[in-house]
């Protein structure tokens, strides 16, 4: 990820992040929705963001980086594309003694895990360690969540998310075992759906995404939404085993 600091507006810690609208291209990856650089990872600061359609993404040597891309992948939870496998996972896994899905048990166990997960293609992570710190603080301050999949009481996957209202930002997922990060997905599309809430925002276009019914959506449409769906009041983040029927009641 090469970024030309002169193109985009350099921001203090006291200073506001530009609106999203007013992202640029990224000369050299030909991405578009670059913001603004500096501005540090605070509490404060996260939530400013997310709730504009921004969030933090760069990599070990460069300044924080803010990014609203255009356009933008979203799972419409609706969508959500539970293939005859995964269908049939699922439905094993729920009526396994041993397995189930928990919400913010084990947030730190989890963000060390997406940290640490090695993905195709990929020389090294984007979860540096004060991206960890500062996305523990949101947890803590109720606005990071993870979810986690358990088998035999081990974690074997899971995932985190920033959630505003009813704007859940997708970040990062791990699996210890096949599927593993998929039924993580799973159920937070079913809790999802419970709280009519009605997408999870995925940042960037991906196969894998677009394989389970994520979609990309006008930037300005995106900004819109969440304008919306953050000031609805936010759910009590927990799942209960009888959130899959919102799952397996669909075809």
């Amino acid at each position: 990820m090469s970024v030309q600091k002169n193109h985009i507006p350099w921001i203090h810690e006291s200073d506001p992040l530009p609106h999203a609208l007013s992202a640029c291209m990224d000369d050299a990856s030909g991405m578009k929705g670059l913001v603004a650089a500096g501005g540090g990872l605070s509490v404060q600061r996260l939530l400013e963001a997310y709730s504009q359609g921004m969030f933090p993404w760069y990599s070990e040597g460069q300044p924080i980086l803010w990014w609203s891309p255009s356009p933008r992948m979203v799972l419409e939870v609706e969508n959500y594309k539970l293939h005859r496998s995964l269908r049939k996972t699922l439905r094993k896994f729920v009526q396994m003694p041993s397995a189930s899905v928990t919400f913010d048990t084990a947030f730190d166990r989890v963000i060390a895990h997406c940290s640490a997960f090695k993905r195709e293609g990929q020389k090294g992570t984007w979860i540096l360690q004060d991206m960890v710190a500062a996305y523990q603080a949101l947890h803590r301050a109720g606005f990071a969540h993870s979810v986690e999949t358990w088998i035999d009481g081990e974690l074997v996957g899971g995932l985190y998310c920033v959630s505003i209202g009813k704007a859940i930002f997708g970040e990062s997922m791990f699996a210890l075992q096949t599927d593993a990060s998929k039924i993580a997905l799973s159920a937070l599309v079913a809790f999802s759906k419970q709280h009519e809430i009605r997408w999870i925002d995925c940042q960037q276009n991906t196969s894998h995404l677009a394989s389970l019914g994520a979609h990309e959506i006008a930037q300005a449409d995106f900004l819109h939404a969440v304008n919306k769906a953050v000031t609805q009041t936010a759910p009590t983040w927990e799942f209960l085993p009888l959130y899959w029927k919102n799952l397996f009641s669909t075809p």
